[in-house]
């Protein structure tokens, strides 16, 4: 028996591996993010659904105890809402304790917002940091990124919709003018990505920001 943990699309939903639909159709249980979002995307890649079961940052904790015993006797499959389980998702709780009780657990590869964003930023990428989501509080982004003045690889942050133009300030303050891209709605119909430095690139989108979620890749020291 095992856990998969299985990676789904960020945005286009042929960004699925046939791997990935293989094991989603073959599993016991499936532990979503979202069961809505998992059973749309199954269904329109023609896969019955599998028992599925909620597994999200509200409950992760008990959750991962009440899916452990099933995987003595069954294969569980984890995704979340988009891109890869646990990478700045809902994850790392069953992941861990599947390990520590002996339970073989699988990676099932495919999208994640941070290496897409990453290899198309025209910054280096044969090292760089992930920051996960940027803090809601100022005084918090300004430690985390003052935190990583001085780190010599590129710089991946997460950022949600009318925050992504304060982000950037705060890195320009704290950072320096430095080169950098900011992705938004990757693999969906309108994605956009801007490239410049962090005074162009704040200039460039105003005081409004831009919409959908984005992922910033910042140069590093």
């Amino acid at each position: 028996m095992a856990l998969y943990v299985v990676a789904t699309p960020i945005g286009s939903m042929k960004d699925i591996t046939l791997r990935a639909l293989e094991v989603l159709g073959s599993v016991d249980m499936i532990c979503c993010e979202d069961t809505r979002r998992t059973r749309r995307l199954l269904e329109h890649h023609g896969v019955k659904p599998p028992e599925l079961v909620s597994y999200h940052e509200h409950n992760e904790r008990s959750r991962a105890r009440q899916v452990l015993p099933r995987l003595a006797n069954e294969d569980v499959a984890l995704v979340s809402n988009a891109g890869t389980p646990a990478f700045a998702d809902p994850g790392w709780r069953l992941v861990r304790a599947a390990i520590d009780a002996g339970v073989e657990v699988l990676p099932i590869p495919g999208p994640c917002a941070a290496v897409a964003a990453l290899v198309t930023s025209g910054l280096p990428v044969h090292r760089f940091s992930f920051l996960g989501w940027a803090p809601k509080k100022k005084a918090r982004l300004a430690r985390l990124l003052d935190a990583e003045r001085n780190t010599p690889g590129s710089l991946i942050i997460y950022e949600a919709p009318g925050r992504v133009v304060k982000l950037l300030a705060a890195a320009l303050d704290i950072l320096g003018d430095r080169e950098a891209s900011v992705s938004r709605e990757l693999t969906k119909l309108h994605e956009e990505t801007r490239r410049g430095s962090l005074s162009s690139l704040i200039e460039s989108f105003g005081s409004a920001g831009p919409r959908g979620e984005c992922t910033v890749v910042i140069s590093g020291a």
